[in-house]
């Protein structure tokens, strides 16, 4: 059996133990929260730099980047009003705003080549878009050629060829007061009120100086303008300089090339 002696001195080992490893524990806790701090602070850092260089501003600008996108107001108008008008529905208002559409014109007179400027005019191109692609001027008639000095054009986009006519909407004009009229433009006509329908002219002469009216829409390309010359050389169908084409001009087609 242990003495006493040999107790307390168990007890003292035992206690000695307990206590290393009460230090131990210690130690290894101090050493965890120490890493534990430092990874924190280098979290902290990385967020700190990524906030500074505008990483995570992506997700705040979206809603306003979004607001900013252009949408065009495409509004019905009520053929009853107006029995020219046709009815073909409304384009969609949220449409591309960048490169271009190209657009082959096949006339009675030769094909056309157009290109529409998508970030110059978005709702204009996007309108005239929609309206090939609902076949609206398939089979109708250019009804109007001017030969003047300073106005030298081919009108078309109105199936009743009164002038008066076009597709049932519209939509507002977008000029800002610089535009030119060179040859090869493509231009929306318009009624004078600000807004835009079906209607469009092809510049084949230098046209409309100081009157930055009408929304600049694309381009002819040189075949193009080839047509168009000779369907000017004919002249207009009563003599004068502002009319019916002397030799009547249908579009056959118009189909989105490309």
């Amino acid at each position: 059996m242990p003495t006493n002696k040999q107790r307390r001195e168990a007890a003292q080992r035992h206690l000695q133990r307990q206590l290393e490893r009460r230090a131990e524990l210690a130690q290894k806790r101090r050493r965890n929260l120490g890493i534990g701090l430092a990874a924190l602070a280098a979290v902290v850092v990385v967020l700190a730099a990524l906030v500074i260089s505008g990483v995570f501003s992506g997700d705040d600008d979206a809603p306003e980047a979004a607001a900013d996108a252009p949408t065009c107001d495409y509004v019905a108008t009520d053929p009853s009003v107006n029995p020219n008008l046709t009815h073909v529905g409304l384009p969609d208002g949220d449409v591309p705003t960048e490169g271009t559409q190209a657009l082959t014109m096949a006339t009675s007179a030769g094909d056309i080549g157009l290109t529409l400027d998508r970030a110059g005019a978005p709702c204009a191109a996007a309108a005239i878009t929609y309206l090939a692609e609902q076949g609206f001027f398939d089979g109708t008639g250019c009804h109007r050629l001017t030969t003047s000095p300073g106005l030298q054009v081919l009108q078309c986009g109105d199936p009743s060829e009164t002038g008066r006519g076009g597709a049932a909407f519209d939509y507002p004009t977008a000029a800002t007061g610089d535009e030119t009229y060179p040859r090869g433009t493509v231009a929306m006509a318009n009624s004078g009120q600000g807004f835009d329908g079906s209607q469009f002219f092809l510049v084949y002469g230098d046209s409309l100086e100081g009157n930055p009216n009408y929304t600049v829409v694309g381009t002819i390309d040189e075949a193009g303008l080839g047509v168009l010359d000779a369907i000017a050389a004919k002249g207009v169908a009563d003599g004068g300089q502002d009319g019916a084409p002397a030799e009547p001009v249908t579009i056959e087609s118009m189909a989105l090339a490309g």
